[in-house]
């Protein structure tokens, strides 16, 4: 394997804060590199740092000689006055790059070449930078948070894209479907060391548990040896000889290991005293639309539509960028009005809303006070409390940085504590827009467990994958111009469906055109002979054959009617919506055919 990139004992701090020390890896040619860290802990300053933008403390990066190296960066600035097109191409539109540039910007959802920048969101923006750093084709890549501002479909192009060839990639993304399915090296920042597993995500989950295990088990090992080298320190005179000396020294390394910190997993956050009546909100045939009425620039985000929400229920809303997601959520909380129909509130709905835009917070105040200025604590029922040091520190924020001016937060740090805020407000329904966007995956988890144990009712609009089929039970999927279909079960499941649902079509286009042509030969038989002599009775056989087809189409009606009142009754398991989503499918199927069957030999009987 041809080496790219060495990395050799690099170190850096800023002024008393130290991110990482003495750590060194490599990427070969070929290989695809996830970095996973936690938010604060220089994911970023690493990737600006081999980018050439940021210096170091000590330590040494090698390239490979004449590597090209693109760089994709969480917040990219362009020259808002530039085309989209000049933004992609530093001004060089050659006509066989720019064919290639309308194929990659399409599938980004940027179609407007000609655009100028400064008119596009920041998450357009990103998508363009995106398809820059892809089409100047590198050696290496180094992606920054490559999903952010991607809806689903762009994601599973872009895993595509990655994965086809032998691309060579470094790249920081919390989408952890995305890491599993692109990466085969996974590298970890921790406690200012960095940890190489070769495998993806989920080999990188069984064997960091492993290293953690082992660790604890050594710091075990090291604290009862630890209190019997204390008591022998304690006992010895201070003139040692030099055996005696080499224990001490030895005593004080184990000392270090003893006294390691290691990671604790957090108790889950339970609450109790949470209460929603059992009206929650019904949508009363609403409709909302953006443009000329009737016109082509018309976009119809709802038409005439009625959902009545369940008390307890966690639903997730997805769909392409545009079709109407966020406006859906803003129009449930009254900060949009609708054009048609009404929402209808329960009286006890006490709202929680996590925002895409974030707060807007005071930079020279604490992260503490922040939280404290909402309320000292939450109450969890049963006499028990959680106090607003308590809530940060089960997000991670440890009593120093509780203590930290907001300033001194990194963008994913502020995004937590935004989150904090929300939930000291000790909502009983929580509202999350794309919740995910720059959380590290630890918080993920623990946010996951939040939700998954949280009794009120839970609204998520998020593209990452994993923490849907975590989260939610039951989807509201937006198609565009107002189409919405109504699901019950997770991202997974949904697509599992979706899938079989386009196979089955392909296989009744397959079979269209030999019904045709049996239609067309009865057509020929009976325009060529009388009525009476085309007839024939069925065979005893054919007899036996038909009236077994009536039991099994009956059977199997009842069947499917089961499985759709299961599926729409909200008390089923997951497991049995994964079973249900892949039996009725086939269950279709089986119906198409018996029933074609029973038509043929019915027209014989006629």
């Amino acid at each position: 394997m041809v080496p790219y990139l060495d990395v050799q004992h690099l170190s850096k701090s800023f002024g008393a804060l130290t991110l990482f020390r003495d750590i060194s890896f490599s990427i070969g040619e070929g290989q695809r590199v996830g970095l996973i860290a936690k938010n604060g802990t220089g994911k970023s300053t690493l990737l600006s740092i081999l980018s050439g933008k940021e210096g170091y403390d000590s330590g040494s990066i090698v390239f490979r000689r004449d590597l090209k190296v693109g760089m994709l960066e969480q917040s990219p600035v362009f020259d808002p006055d530039e085309s989209v097109l000049d933004a992609c191409f530093n001004h060089q539109g050659e006509e066989e790059k720019v064919l290639k540039a309308k194929q990659v910007l399409t599938q980004l959802k940027i179609r407007d070449l000609s655009q100028r920048m400064g008119e596009l969101s920041g998450g357009q923006q990103k998508r363009v930078a995106l398809a820059n750093v892809l089409l100047t084709e590198p050696d290496l890549l180094i992606l920054d948070e490559p999903t952010n501002h991607l809806d689903l479909e762009m994601i599973e192009w872009l895993e595509g894209y990655l994965c086809r060839g032998n691309r060579t990639l470094l790249m920081v993304t919390h989408d952890r479907f995305f890491l599993d399915r692109v990466c085969s090296v996974i590298l970890e920042l921790d406690d200012q060391t960095i940890y190489t597993y070769r495998g993806n995500y989920a080999y990188y989950l069984e064997k960091r548990q492993e290293r953690i295990d082992n660790r604890r088990a050594e710091v075990a090992r090291a604290n009862n040896l630890y209190r019997t080298e204390l008591e022998w320190m304690r006992r010895m005179p201070q003139a040692r000889g030099h055996k005696a000396r080499y224990r001490e020294e030895a005593f004080y390394e184990l000392e270090k290991v003893a006294k390691q910190r290691l990671e604790e997993r957090q108790l889950r956050l339970k609450a109790s005293n949470v209460y929603i009546g059992s009206k929650i909100f019904e949508c009363q045939y609403i409709s909302k639309s953006f443009g000329e009425k009737g016109s082509d620039s018309e976009v119809v985000i709802l038409k005439d539509f009625y959902y009545n929400f369940s008390r307890f229920e966690k639903m997730g809303l997805v769909g392409n960028n545009g079709t109407g997601k966020s406006t859906f959520i803003k129009m449930l909380l009254g900060q949009v009005p609708v054009d048609e129909g009404r929402i209808v509130i329960g009286e006890t709905v006490r709202f929680g809303y996590f925002s895409q835009e974030g707060l807007q917070f005071d930079e020279q105040e604490k992260v503490i006070d922040v939280i404290t200025k909402i309320a000292d604590y939450v109450d969890l029922g049963s006499g028990k409390k959680l106090s607003a040091s308590q809530l940060l520190q089960y997000f991670l924020f440890t009593p120093e940085q509780q203590y930290n001016y907001v300033y001194k937060l990194s963008g994913g740090e502020r995004r937590k504590l935004y989150l904090c805020t929300v939930l000291m407000q000790n909502p009983n329904f929580l509202v999350l827009d794309e919740p995910t966007n720059d959380l590290d995956i630890v918080t993920l988890q623990i946010l996951e467990e939040y939700l998954q144990d949280f009794p009120g009712c839970v609204i998520v609009v998020s593209h990452d994958r994993y923490f849907m089929d975590k989260v939610v039970d039951h989807l509201l999927v937006f198609k565009g111009q107002g189409e919405i279909k109504d699901f019950p079960g997770n991202y997974t499941q949904y697509r599992e469906w979706e899938k079989c649902s386009s196979e089955k079509q392909e296989k009744r286009g397959e079979r269209l055109p030999q019904t045709e042509k049996k239609n067309q030969q009865n057509i020929s038989l009976t325009s060529n002979h009388s009525p009476l002599t085309s007839k024939r009775k069925l065979s005893y056989k054919e007899k036996r054959e038909m009236e077994q087809l009536e039991k099994d189409i009956a059977a199997l009606e009842d069947e499917k009617k089961r499985i759709e009142e299961a599926l729409c009754g909200g008390t089923t398991s997951v497991d049995e919506i994964t079973s249900m989503s892949k039996r009725l499918p086939v269950l279709n199927d089986e119906l198409d055919e018996k029933s074609m069957r029973w038509l043929e030999l019915s027209e014989i009987e006629g």
